[in-house]
């Protein structure tokens, strides 16, 4: 029980608040006593809460962060704990460049490569121990998985569901196969129910996912709790970024389509809520693979996710350098609103599972979508299909390593492949939001065919487990893909974080530079520095008039990349001088340049 001696009393703001969501998640239940277990949950006896909410602002993140996306087991060498080789691959190569890291389901599991948890207060004996996870943390700003939509179907949780014992008994969604299910929104295309036998009788549960990962059932207060009480137990190892997996489907009404109900809403509402009073500033991030107007609710009004993926960037990055044009990442960006107060995007370009295309519906044409697929199809890559409302189905992502993706375009394979696979990922680092890499684009690792075969997942394509020492001995040969990627990219990593102009809520203004260019203007919050951020995302050079951009003499431009003097380039040397009308800038084939008034410390 909750010490209240020792904790500030609750203002009057956080119970309005809390008693506005419990009228919308739990109406029918007794207030006073959800209210305690709420508190009890998630400040247990030890812990202690803020007096006043932490207010939204920039302070939870800066132009320094950047996240490495990993398995516990991506590294192994066959002798040592997979999370102390994580650790010391971390420490010795990324940590002058990168400072957060993303460890994906690290707890015992059954299937879905971590998704498939059976115990939330374990970390998977394989990889290490909660000491190892915590020594991570200490380094780095952590980040974990609450998987919270669904549990294994070999989890005690599910097994004690099954012999009909309480709380369990009420912890699973249930349904029959005669209920209306037709406009239920699925990521998959397994059926979305299985027969079980229980003590109860037979029942059919809800299986959003795999028929291995059975749906929890919120709509029962004490399903809410324990996870209450897991965010307790990670951010007390060290967490600092929550990562809500597959939130949208958490809530479920017969006859809707179970995304983006309000309930769901209001728990993460109530989640950000507990979060602000939280003493320990933690991040909330929502995983939600779907359409961008509907990815962009779960900022709420300032009181959902401070972060959310920035799930259409993936493929309209994958569109533009396939397709040799910027239009539809520079239609999207335009009409992109820039992130709330206390909110920041998420920007990456691959991840565990694949290139999403839900993010890209109503953006890209189906033919050019078409034309991509066959492109990365040529390249050795897969798609995966997702089930639509009656009986359809349509590609819900690609699955390859997005080094490979960077191949050629649709024209066909070419010589270009590193040059334009450093252009695609100097994008994330320079758009508005927080850069996150998956740790196989740092190491341009190839697709993994074996992995797919023994698995018969699509996704394990992108899911290499490297044996260290081979991986090392890549890492110290120059010319090497492993080698020069991760060198060029962590060079263009450590300019990146010593831009005021490249805080994730800094300023950002789309340019008008024709369709073979994508850029963008940042501006540091203090306005002292600016950023013109171009991109050639075609394979010929693309010459523009210096005129284009506002390069007033009196500042050095320079472009932050190469070193170079812009404005000397362009004429314009003189205080209050606009470039000359006929001076130009070149971009190489896939060039970027970051062109600035300011070294930002370089």
């Amino acid at each position: 029980m909750t010490d209240a001696r020792a904790q500030p009393a609750i203002s009057p703001t956080f119970d309005q608040k809390l008693d506005a969501l419990l009228d919308v998640i739990y109406p029918d239940h007794d207030r006073a006593g959800l209210k305690h277990d709420i508190l009890a949950a998630f400040w247990p006896e030890g812990s202690h809460r803020r007096r006043r909410a932490r207010m939204p602002g920039t302070a939870l993140w800066s132009e320094r962060d950047t996240v490495v996306i990993t398995y516990g087991s991506t590294i192994e060498d066959g002798q040592h704990k997979p999370l102390d080789l994580l650790r010391h691959f971390l420490e010795t190569w990324l940590k002058d460049a990168i400072n957060g890291v993303h460890i994906l389901p690290f707890f015992p599991f059954t299937s879905d490569d971590g998704f498939a948890v059976t115990d939330y207060r374990a970390v998977n004996s394989n990889l290490g121990d909660w000491t190892d996870i915590a020594r991570i943390g200490a380094d780095f700003k952590l980040m974990s998985d609450l998987v919270l939509n669904h549990v294994s179907s070999q989890s005690v949780w599910f097994n004690e569901y099954r012999q009909g014992h309480p709380p369990y008994d009420r912890f699973f969604v249930e349904a029959s196969p005669d209920d209306d299910l037709d406009s239920v929104t699925r990521p998959r295309t397994s059926p979305l129910l299985r027969r079980v036998d229980t003590a109860m009788g037979e029942r059919h549960v809800w299986c959003t996912f795999s028929h291995d990962q059975v749906d929890l059932e919120f709509r029962n207060p004490e399903v809410l709790l324990e996870f209450l009480r897991v965010m307790r137990l990670h951010i007390d190892q060290g967490v600092r970024i929550l990562r809500l997996d597959a939130v949208a489907f958490l809530w479920k009404e017969i006859g809707t389509s179970c995304i983006h109900l309000p309930q769901t809403h209001a728990v993460v509402r109530l989640m950000r809520l507990l979060l602000d009073y939280a003493q320990e500033p933690v991040v909330l991030l929502t995983e939600t693979n779907v359409p961008n107007a509907e990815n962009l609710s779960y900022f709420g009004n300032r009181n959902e996710a401070h972060a959310i993926y920035n799930f259409s960037l993936p493929p309209l990055i994958l569109n533009a350098l396939l397709c040799g044009t910027s239009k539809h990442l520079n239609q999207w960006q335009m009409a992109m609103p820039p992130a709330q107060l206390g909110c920041a995007y998420l920007n990456f370009s691959a991840s565990h599972d694949g290139i999403g295309m839900r993010g890209v519906e109503g953006i890209i044409p189906d033919d050019e979508a078409d034309a991509m697929i066959d492109a990365v199809r040529s390249f050795g890559g897969l798609v995966s299909m997702r089930s639509t409302p009656g009986g359809g189905q349509r590609p819900y992502e690609i699955n390859i390593t997005f080094f490979d993706a960077m191949k050629g375009t649709v024209a066909g394979a070419d010589g270009w492949q590193f040059e334009r696979f450093l252009c695609s990922q100097t994008i994330v680092m320079a758009l508005e939001g927080i850069p996150a890499f998956y740790i196989h684009s740092l190491l341009a690792t190839p697709n993994d065919h074996t992995g797919v075969e023994k698995t018969g997942v699509n996704r394990a394509i992108n899911r290499h487990r490297w044996h260290y020492p081979d991986l090392v001995e890549r890492l110290h040969d120059p010319e090497s893909d492993q080698s020069r990627v991760l060198t060029e990219m962590k060079r263009r990593i450590k300019i990146r974080r010593a831009q005021k102009a490249f805080h994730p809520n800094a300023t950002q203004f789309t340019m008008q530079l024709g369709e073979a260019l994508f850029g963008f203007w940042r501006q540091s919050l203090d306005r002292d520095q600016s950023v013109f951020a171009i991109h050639n995302v075609t394979d010929t050079e693309v010459r523009i008039p210096a005129v284009s951009l506002n390069l007033i003499g009196g500042d050095a431009w320079i472009d932050l990349l190469t070193g170079e003097r812009l404005d000397e380039m362009a004429g314009a040397t003189a205080p209050d001088t606009p470039p000359s009308g006929g001076a130009e800038i070149t971009f190489a084939p896939y060039q970027c340049r970051w062109i600035s008034n300011r070294g930002g410390g370089i």
